[in-house]
């Protein structure tokens, strides 16, 4: 069994065996994998037609608590049921887990059986299809960073997640020496990433110790979202299985560099790249242009689906290959945004803002949002910046959550595209996140102040 499962093909391994459990998984909104595991019989029998959870699963934090100021629940309403239901396109094998499939569902309201607007999945199918109503196609990619550690989740916790040990003690960018120590856990999480249908291209050591790279190839724009997701779960369910820890928070530590998640994009017509054009210098259609332009005009209103918390914005640092500047440049990794493949067919944007922290339906949604009304307003694009883009002062990255919440808040761009009620809801996500940072004493202050204040 290898790849995507077709439904007949799942009711031929729950009669045969060789699949006995099916999750049945939402996508939250910190682009975690939520939901149940069911007896495939039982699933294959009835539950594949839908299943129902707690609606606070859209509305709640890291810690799993239940904040207040959301619209669409809360204790006063009862906390009541969401619909999932089963993609069952996504239908897959976990080769990690014995005997175990999965399926992606959406998220319908109860009672209208209408998709839940603020549900990620269908935040990101609503620009899609706007998309289509145009006659185009998002083809994007995400790479995922994150480190490895020498302990488990669970020693990691129990010491307070102090003393953090990375798995290796150089910068192993692109270190083949390194990274075979860490096959172990690199190989597995590569090959059965694939016999899920994860289309993965390669893994690499990146620019810090026991930091990782994996790459995904090119897809559609909810396929990408769903496999980046699929792989962040693996990648720490197969590192827990060997004792070890992975970590995708966007900035460990101050003294180590930040952990990105880079998207990857070009607009695609009629199966070719609407992207290209051989008679422009640097290979670059109008259309580009456009698109381009709208994600520098809308990048700062973008910003909080591409750091959502706090710690995110501690990686924007100078030197760090993390970008500070809201500019684009060619073949430039100063840059928020850098032309890859300039002059060939292969010409796409980075957006380099991201961190490997982020919800890729949400940031991807953003991307698109933003592409798509640098089309509809034909905007013109500046020209590149050129050398080191630290350098400068204009442009920056909002440098707080505070700031990227205000930017979402009064986008009247995003508003149109998701609409007040999505809008409305991540703001709330954000300033929770704020509200609980702010109320915390850090190991930070208490070290600083404690004899000397």
């Amino acid at each position: 069994m290898s790849e995507v499962l077709t439904f007949e093909e799942l009711k031929t391994a729950v009669s045969d065996g060789s699949v006995d459990t099916v999750l049945a998984c939402l996508v939250d909104m910190q682009g975690r994998l939520m939901g149940k595991r069911f007896v495939a019989r039982h699933f294959v029998d009835s539950a594949w037609e839908e299943t129902h959870c707690c609606d606070y699963l859209l509305a709640t934090d890291l810690e799993m608590a239940t904040p207040d100021g959301y619209a669409s629940t809360s204790w006063q309403s009862g906390y009541g049921d969401y619909v999932m239901k089963p993609d069952l396109s996504t239908l897959r094998p976990l080769p990690w887990l014995e005997g175990t499939a999965m399926v992606l569902c959406d998220i319908l309201d109860h009672h209208t059986h209408k998709e839940v607007a603020h549900s990620p999945r269908a935040v990101l199918k609503k620009q899609v299809a706007r998309l289509e109503a145009m006659g185009l196609t998002a083809m994007m990619a995400t790479e995922l960073e994150f480190f490895l550690f020498e302990k488990s989740f669970d020693d990691i916790r129990k010491e307070g997640f102090r003393s953090l040990e990375p798995i290796s003690g150089y910068n192993q960018d692109y270190h083949i020496l390194q990274t075979t120590k860490e096959e172990d856990i690199m190989r597995p999480v590569r090959n059965y990433l694939v016999a899920a249908g994860v289309p993965v291209e390669n893994s690499k050591g990146e620019a810090e110790t026991g930091q990782e790279e994996l790459n995904i190839r090119y897809a559609p724009a909810l396929e990408t979202a769903d496999h980046h997701t699929i792989a962040k779960h693996a990648v720490k369910e197969i590192a827990w299985q060997k004792g070890r820890a992975a970590t995708f928070l966007s900035k460990w530590h101050h003294n180590k560099v930040g952990s990105s998640s880079h998207v990857h994009q070009s607009i695609w017509k009629d199966g070719k790249s609407a992207f290209f054009d051989a008679n422009d210098e640097l290979g670059m259609s109008a259309l580009m242009r456009n698109y381009l332009a709208g994600l520098l005009k809308y990048a700062v209103e973008c910003t909080c689906f591409l750091a959502p918390y706090v710690n995110s914005y501690k990686r924007f640092q100078k030197g760090t290959f993390a970008p500070t500047r809201i500019i684009w440049s060619v073949d430039n990794r100063t840059a928020g945004f850098r032309l890859c493949g300039d002059g060939t067919e292969a010409v796409r944007v980075e957006c380099r803002i991201g961190g490997s922290d982020i919800n890729p339906y949400l940031a991807l949604a953003a991307q698109i949002a933003a592409g798509i009304k640098g089309i509809e307003e034909a905007l013109e694009l500046v020209p590149p910046a050129k050398g080191d883009a630290y350098e400068g002062s204009s442009g920056m990255i909002p440098k707080n959550l505070r700031d990227a919440r205000e930017a979402l808040k009064g986008s009247a761009m995003l508003r149109e595209a998701f609409g007040d009620e999505v809008i409305d809801h991540y703001c709330r996500t954000a300033e929770w996140e704020l509200e609980e940072f702010d109320r915390v004493v850090t190991d930070y202050e208490v070290a600083r102040g404690f004899e000397r204040s």
